[in-house]
């Protein structure tokens, strides 16, 4: 016999088809958490939408981990709300949210085989022998680990744990499924796979997910849209195309790629930097200082008679890294400010300048981006 609630969900394959629609928006509202002086959360305002993959992105202490906990029941905020839909969760406990939980270190039980672990949250829900076997074995597949239930925990590797803790985080069906860093301890080819992977059981899932991670590769790979953290608040909000080419502010371009970054001075509608006249799509104050993104991957080593219709700089290259793919040009402009190019070595290794030799780089006017002083962020 079923929860009370639960014969109104599909069962799994039935969520695999389609579950969106038993995905459960998140709405948190001015929640705080201070620890004495110091403030974790700082009156977090949040929307996650039903079926939407939103990752948590921040440095150490940022607050990303502590604002899942608090969602996920683990810890209790010193004010604020979290509602599920309609419902108010805050001061439920964990078991009674209904959420599906992957830790860091998936939290596995060593003394049980693998169809144990899967079965665990079914079992606490009193569901039947018979229905429990049947629903292990279907989250076992929709991981890609169908008969693997007889296998001992110890028996498994890294990315196969991974996959036993995402199937006991949906085996109960969930509207809502948290993550707390559940790639870390993977090496970064099994890391890369594994992010595929998540990114399309999450699509077949359609249920709301919030993931939090330090890797800014990984919240582009997987996010419908990131919510980076700095100092307890939400520094921006955004999917990660928007992200990556507006950051909105130095820190969150910092965080979010490469960056180089050059001053630059507006007087009378016009900007230069490093002795040239910046053309951008947008000027970001109507006098004084600002500052200009440089992406690597988007700065070009112009050749002569190249880069008109480009924002250009004269330079020197300082230094050149080849790194497969990519060579990495180090430079300095007329001003002494450095810079970084990121060039294609399509197949073989791309030429490197000499140490020393004069260069013209060119970025793009579309690839132009400045920035407002910011006010006090860390950087």
């Amino acid at each position: 016999m079923r929860p009370t609630g639960d014969q109104e969900r599909p069962p799994l394959a039935a969520v695999a088809a389609g579950g969106a629609a038993t995905a459960l928006p998140i709405t948190v509202r001015r929640l705080s958490k201070a620890y004495g002086a110091v403030s974790v959360l700082d009156e977090i305002d949040l929307d996650v939408r039903p079926g939407e993959f939103l990752t948590l992105l921040g440095p150490s202490g940022s607050g990303k981990t502590t604002l899942l906990m608090a969602i996920a029941g683990f810890l209790r905020p010193d004010q604020g709300s979290i509602r599920f839909g309609e419902r108010e969760v805050v001061r439920l406990a964990p078991h009674k949210r209904e959420i599906g939980m992957v830790f860091q270190n998936y939290a596995l039980f060593p003394h049980m085989d693998v169809a144990r672990n899967v079965g665990f949250p079914l079992r606490l829900r009193r569901v039947a022998a018979a229905e429990i076997a049947r629903r292990v074995e279907a989250a076992l597949e929709t991981v890609q680990l169908g008969g693997f239930g007889s296998r001992r925990i110890d028996q498994l590797s890294g990315g196969q744990r991974q996959r036993v803790a995402l199937a006991r985080a949906i085996v109960f069906e969930p509207r809502i499924i948290l993550m707390d860093e559940p790639l870390s301890a993977l090496d970064k080819q099994l890391r890369e796979r594994m992010q595929i992977e998540l990114r399309q059981l999450h699509e077949r899932l359609g249920t709301t997910t919030v993931y939090v991670t330090h890797d800014q590769r990984e919240a582009l790979t997987m996010s419908d849209r990131i919510a980076v953290l700095n100092r307890g608040r939400i520094a921006r909000i955004d999917t990660p195309r928007a992200i990556y080419d507006e950051p909105g502010s130095r820190f969150v371009a910092e965080f979010i790629g490469e960056s180089s970054f050059i001053r630059a001075e507006v007087a009378d509608g016009v900007c230069r930097a490093a002795g040239s006249v910046i053309r951008a799509r947008l000027l970001p104050v109507a006098r004084g200082q600002c500052t200009m993104v440089l992406r690597p991957e988007r700065l070009h080593l112009l050749a002569a008679g190249e880069g008109e219709g480009m924002n250009c700089f004269d330079a020197r290259v300082t230094g050149a890294i080849y790194q497969g793919d990519t060579l990495l040009v180090q430079a300095a402009l007329g001003d002494g400010s450095p810079v970084a190019l990121r060039l294609a070595t399509r197949g073989g290794a791309a030429a490197a300048p000499p140490i020393g030799a004069a260069a013209r780089i060119g970025v793009a006017v579309e690839d132009t981006v400045l920035l407002a002083d910011d006010d006090g962020e860390a950087r």
